[in-house]
């Protein structure tokens, strides 16, 4: 397989696997205030990233620090600027904001440092971005909303992790190092709304945190690997495609209803991941 083909199915799998724990972490955020659910997932990729490193004899680069602990802040950032235009109740456009901001940043990034890619891979990203616009779509999602501002911030936070994260050489130290400055920042915000003293449901929902915990460990994994393999690019607009799988869980296991336009969602995802990897 070549380096491109591996990149992009990488990040195919990023986009599983980081669809699967929003999945995972929407269905325990029913019991468990989101802002300790982010915390507890934060602090399981931490804990797994860092036995993977230990495991693994991974050395350590120090020329990496920088870069992780931007990339940390990045995503911690991004992660409360996302739940803040949840607050706002907005959830059906703060996350295809998100993602498209996100993405076009990743993309952008990609493009100063790498030079344009193909011309098919530029038709796959516009297809791509509007497949993540759709998939995340709720229906009634439409007209203005007020929290806008704090989607495009989350979204600028995404892509900023995507970006920083891109620039180490290491695998799981790095990771590990981000985990590490994410969850020291939302222990300090959780500790400091008292949601340690107030919560009462979070024995019963462990599990659910924990699974969300290691698939979005292991969407970070994907993507670091993905963006080594190929351009960055390539591995941000694919991996932000997340909202299609969870849309598909959500429909499947919830039987939740999924709309016209996610379902074109869905197939315009399908159709940009063919459009990318024959560029």
């Amino acid at each position: 397989m070549s380096p491109e083909l591996a990149a992009v199915a990488f990040a195919l799998l990023s986009a599983v696997s980081w669809g699967a724990g929003d999945f995972s972490g929407g269905v325990a955020s029913r019991r468990l205030n989101p802002y300790l659910i982010a915390l507890l997932v934060h602090a399981t990729g931490l804990l797994l990233f860092t036995l993977l490193a230990l495991l693994g004899a991974e050395a350590f680069q120090p020329q990496d620090i920088p870069w992780s602990i931007a990339a940390g802040f990045a995503g911690c950032v991004g992660l409360v600027f996302l739940y803040r235009a949840f607050q706002a109740g907005q959830m059906g456009l703060a996350a295809p904001i998100s993602g498209v901001v996100g993405a076009a940043l990743a993309a952008l990034v990609g493009f100063f440092l790498e030079g344009l890619p193909a011309p098919l891979q530029l038709l796959g990203f516009a297809v791509g971005l509007l497949g993540v616009w759709l998939a995340a779509r709720s229906r009634g999602a439409s007209g203005p909303s007020q929290g806008l501002i704090y989607a495009f911030l989350a979204g600028l936070g995404f892509g900023g992790y995507f970006s920083l994260i891109h620039q180490v050489e290491g695998l799981f130290w790095p990771s590990a190092l981000a985990k590490l400055v994410a969850t020291t920042l939302m222990l300090w915000l959780v500790w400091r709304m008292g949601l340690l003293r107030r919560e009462t449901k979070l024995t019963a929902t462990l599990g659910l945190v924990g699974l969300a915990g290691l698939l979005d460990a292991g969407g970070n994994v994907f993507f670091l690997v993905a963006a080594q393999a190929g351009r960055l690019d390539v591995a941000a607009v694919i991996s932000s495609l997340y909202p299609a799988s969870t849309a598909l869980l959500a429909w499947g296991l919830l039987r939740e209803h999924l709309s016209r336009d996610q379902a074109l969602g869905v197939l315009l995802s399908l159709v940009a991941i063919t459009l990318i990897a024959s560029g």
